[in-house]
């Protein structure tokens, strides 16, 4: 029996027993009853608001633990490329442009360049898509564009 029961059960025998309500005991057992029913209706919204509470903090926890395996993920991936970030032309501040330089691969007549796009993937390419001032991230889609302003790289010096 919940506890919503128990008190309609409580009121009913009240009623049964047909108590003089106007008599002090009477009065004091009717009090104690509507009590316990305002009682039971507090608890009764309580145990609801609990167990929506409960349901949002689930969903938030699924939510979390989602952005964690993808945080955790992109890390992982970002772990192997950290040793060799200090090598590549990528400008951290500028997630479309590349750096002021390319890495020379010694004997090679290529240099090679490096974008990481806004979604985190790491395109690498030649002079020839340079000098054509966009690629396309093969991963998202997105036009990543090419600015070359030399005087703007003397005014950050």
């Amino acid at each position: 029996m919940t506890i919503s029961e128990k008190s309609a059960y409580l009121k009913g025998l009240m009623d049964g027993l047909k108590l003089n309500t106007e008599s002090d005991e009477g009065k004091m057992i009717a009090a104690i009853v509507d009590l316990l029913g305002d009682v039971t209706k507090k608890v009764a919204d309580i145990e609801d608001t609990t167990i929506a509470i409960s349901d949002e903090l689930d969903e938030i926890e699924e939510d979390l633990d989602a952005i964690e395996d993808y945080i955790l993920d992109e890390d992982e991936d970002d772990d192997d490329e950290d040793e060799d970030d200090e090598f590549w032309p990528y400008d951290e501040d500028e997630d479309d442009e590349i750096g002021d330089e390319g890495f020379d691969f010694g004997d090679e007549e290529t240099t090679v360049y490096e974008v990481r796009c806004a979604c985190g993937n790491i395109i690498d390419f030649d002079e020839e898509v340079l000098e054509s001032g966009s690629i396309v991230c093969d991963k998202c889609g997105e036009t990543l564009e090419f600015t070359f302003d030399d005087e703007d790289d003397e005014d950050d010096q």
